[in-house]
């Protein structure tokens, strides 16, 4: 019987996609339809994709499917024929990483949940497939270019941290949940005005723009396949790049490059930095942005605390696990407090 998931430790993982020179194409993909029996689906997706060596995370529910993933550059074209061999995703689009490095992700991780995005919202209140109108890259900088225009980052704070288009509001959350009802508020006076929202790569601003439309606002657009669309497009078709910064993104890179500004800075010593990463110390994890100065410094720890944390012999690491407080939670894209909770 075929394997349905990993068995292999990340740790050997990492260290077998850092020793490959197998080329790998970074890419992701969404889309809603009503899935009868998503574990069976999932289940079936994951042998089909694990035989095209595709490493990923993807969200699998009866609303449909979200996925990032890399895949084998020579196996692109199998991967393809794969995906649009089932029927209700073929010709979805697929976004191509705006950077060509593929070392994005170092295993195959399908889920089951109950939302391909967890936004909190109540679908039967409301016509989901009723969404606002894409917007391809000349259409965007029209509207930019319209000072009237409000343009609205569906994304979190870390993301719009690191990137952001020019004139945005940028709601100060850490989740999507968060930001629906918040970036309601701010514009209920604004409902007759056009609106462009944005995200990574577009999942978002489906589900709120039709949101939007349900609450009252009445000239509701998107960024037709978000961020990572938007700046293919400005390529190809030599338009400018209103997109300043970095484009945050869910694999192991934690960003792609859009332009060359760098507009934030380092959570440690305020220096102009855009490197996300997480504290190496395993027990804390969180995300913050620290430039190779301070990663020298600190171990690429988020805090003194962190960093002799982790100078400690392993076996006693391991005791204390369970008896100490960092900065964050495991995995955690909360605030960065460390600079509040301990000495320099």
């Amino acid at each position: 019987m075929k394997r349905l998931f990993n068995r292999v430790n990340n740790r050997e993982l990492k260290a077998r996609l850092e020793e490959s020179k197998e080329q790998r194409t970074t890419l992701s993909f969404y889309k809603y339809h009503q899935l009868e029996d998503p574990q069976a689906f999932r289940d079936d997706l994951y042998l089909k994709l694990s035989e095209c060596g595709v490493l990923g995370r993807i969200y699998v529910a009866n609303e449909g499917i979200n996925g990032q993933m890399s895949v084998p550059t020579e196996q692109f074209d199998n991967f393809k024929t794969t995906l649009y061999g089932i029927h209700w995703l073929d010709g979805v689009r697929l976004n191509i990483a705006v950077e060509k490095e593929g070392k994005s992700f170092f295993k195959l991780a399908i889920k089951v949940r109950k939302k391909i995005v967890a936004d909190g919202l109540n679908d039967e209140t409301f016509d989901v497939t009723k969404r606002g109108k894409h917007l391809r890259a000349p259409e965007v900088n029209a509207l930019l270019d319209d000072p009237e225009t409000i343009v609205v980052d569906m994304r979190n704070h870390y993301e719009s941290e690191v990137g952001y288009f020019e004139r945005a509001i940028r709601p100060n959350v850490e989740t999507f949940r968060e930001a629906l009802p918040i970036v309601e508020d701010l514009l209920q006076s604004e409902k007759d005005k056009n609106i462009v929202m944005y995200c990574t790569g577009g999942i978002r601003c489906e589900k709120a723009s039709a949101y939007y439309l349900h609450q009252g606002f009445h000239n509701v657009f998107m960024v037709d396949g978000g961020i990572i669309e938007y700046a293919h497009q400005c390529e190809q078709q030599g338009l400018p790049n209103k997109f300043v910064g970095k484009n945050f993104v869910f694999d192991e890179r934690l960003g792609e490059r859009i332009s060359e500004e760098v507009v934030a800075h380092c959570h440690q010593c305020g220096q102009p930095c855009d490197t996300h990463k997480n504290c190496a110390n395993d027990v804390c994890h969180v995300l913050f942005i620290q430039c190779d100065e301070c990663a020298a410094k600190m171990h690429s720890c988020c805090s003194k605390e962190c960093a002799d944390f982790t100078q400690l012999p392993a076996e006693e690491q391991e005791s204390l696990k369970g008896t100490v407080e960092f900065n964050g939670t495991r995995f955690g894209k909360g605030r960065y407090r460390a600079l509040r909770r301990s000495e320099q």
